[in-house]
């Protein structure tokens, strides 16, 4: 690919538009086929000189601009060696046999090599051209003073071109790159709403859940407690509602104090008993603190929905440790324990916490009991 509107170098036209701009940028280097085209007519040459001369510079053509107009696979590298070697044989044979005027055409064996050929080859490719062309120069009567003005054509036009490939190159890989880049963004983004979402409905419904079947068991004989759980669950769902907007926004940060108040919340709900801290470790920072609440959101919902268990204990304490200070999030249940499934919650977890150069352990403690435990280093993040 080229600059909008230019030459497509080493890429093959695929539009009718494509076709024309590279045909008139091609046509451009052909002027200087006027030398020998002005000897074939007024050099003096016989009718069976010209005639040939004229049928191998139309073949030289030809051959030459199917190598520039198209681009070859990796694979048709020895076509494209064996193509530029036949021009290199045309050069030579018609310059040795008509004359110094038709030295020019090394000219453009050496910008063919480097429009075709692959970096790492046409770098040999044009020098080696540029070497021919100096040969048969000192070979045709008059040629070296022909030498001095097609030795820099020769050598800068056959490295541009080289130049020019590997520059596009660059740019499209460097596109492919950005787009690989947004990509991953767009997964990444996906992936936060993704957990958010779970996170924030899974502990929402479970409370919802568990104050529904307490009002309906409510309902018969106390119609004013099972009245004030109706309500709680009108709250938390609009609460609900609010997380999620937040979430799909991208602005929304759990905090410890919050989400202990809610689990103290959803905890009793359910009839367990809340053995939770009274104040937090002041000043953490944003990042740490939002992928602990997390943790304790999850830790405390799996505790409601699956545990069966009748006390949970939540501890939060910083110490220090050889690799420095680190703070530590720990949730104990005495349910059920069994081994903990590493389902969408868990996972969501620990990709937060490694986040924050954090890490996650959960699982059972002895035959009844769960326990998780989350652990971040001080300073781990900006």
């Amino acid at each position: 690919m080229g600059v909008p509107g230019g030459p497509r170098i080493g890429v093959r036209p695929d539009t009718r538009r494509h076709k024309i701009v590279k045909s008139m940028w091609i046509s451009l280097w052909l002027f200087y086929l006027s030398a020998p085209v002005v000897d074939l007519v007024s050099g003096g040459h016989g009718t069976q000189a010209r005639v040939l001369g004229g049928l191998g510079l139309a073949a030289f053509v030809v051959w030459y601009l199917v190598l520039v107009f198209r681009t070859a696979r990796d694979d048709q590298v020895r076509w494209l060696l064996i193509s530029i070697a036949a021009l290199s044989i045309q050069a030579t044979v018609l310059s040795l046999s008509l004359g110094r005027e038709w030295l020019v055409l090394f000219v453009y064996v050496s910008i063919s090599s480097g429009a075709s050929l692959p970096g790492e080859i046409s770098r040999w490719t044009v020098p080696a051209a540029t070497a021919l062309l100096t040969a048969t120069a000192m070979a045709v009567p008059g040629g070296d003073g022909y030498l001095a003005g097609l030795l820099i054509p020769a050598v800068m036009g056959g490295f541009a071109m080289v130049a020019i490939r590997a520059m596009i190159r660059t740019t499209i890989e460097l596109r492919e790159a950005r787009a690989t880049v947004a990509q991953l963004a767009a997964n990444e983004e996906r992936l936060r709403m993704a957990r958010d979402l779970h996170d924030l409905l899974g502990h929402s419904l479970s409370l919802i859940t568990l104050k529904s079947e307490l009002a309906g068991r409510m309902l018969p004989d106390r119609p004013e407690l099972a009245a004030q759980q109706v309500a709680d669950i009108e709250q938390v769902s609009r609460q609900a509602l609010v997380d999620v907007r937040e979430a799909v926004s991208g602005y929304r940060r759990p905090t410890l104090p919050g989400e202990l108040a809610g689990a103290r919340t959803a905890l009793t709900a359910a009839g367990v008993l809340a053995d939770l801290p009274s104040d937090v470790p002041e000043d953490l920072p944003q990042e740490i603190e939002s992928a602990l609440a997390w943790s304790l959101r999850e830790a405390v919902t799996n505790a409601v929905r699956h545990s069966g268990a009748k006390r949970c204990t939540v501890t939060l304490t910083t110490r220090q440790t050889l690799a420095g200070h680190v703070v530590e999030l720990v949730v104990f249940d005495d349910g059920a324990g069994g081994a903990a499934p590493h389902g969408n919650g868990l996972t969501g977890l620990t990709e937060r916490l490694h986040a924050v150069g954090g890490a996650l352990e959960a699982g059972p403690v002895g035959r009844t009991g769960f326990r998780l435990l989350a652990r971040v280093p001080l300073g781990s993040t900006s």
